[in-house]
């Protein structure tokens, strides 16, 4: 069930850890992938409520992985922040349009990620 499953999705452990003991802490159980083809296949075998996907990553762009997120989850209530340091009005726009529901930037804080996801 996906109830309070979150996924968080960076290249850089650092970036994964920080995000994940955050969502921990708000009560979300919490799974990580280095790159978007380990975040597929990850979102393949159980489903994800909320993930937090970094933009820029080895592999397919983190743009890609929201639409394959989307294309395979159909109507399934997913929430895709893009977890970015790249914050302006411009990149905003442009990772709305490409299917993310709202941009956490980096380095996050527990205040903001409790703001844009609250708890589970």
């Amino acid at each position: 069930m996906a109830e309070a499953n979150a996924l968080v999705v960076d290249d850089h452990p650092t970036n994964r850890l920080l995000a994940a003991t955050l969502l921990k802490k708000l009560g979300w159980s919490v799974q990580e992938a280095e790159n978007g083809e380990a975040a597929l296949a990850l979102a393949a075998k159980q489903p994800f409520r909320l993930v937090l996907l970094d933009i820029s990553m080895p592999g397919i762009s983190g743009e890609e992985t929201c639409a394959r997120l989307r294309a395979a989850h159909g109507d399934q209530a997913i929430r895709i922040l893009a977890y970015t340091a790249h914050a302006f009005t411009e990149d905003r726009e442009r990772f709305l349009a490409a299917g993310f529901d709202d941009i956490l930037v980096k380095p996050i804080s527990r205040q903001r990620l409790e703001e844009l996801v609250g708890k589970p």
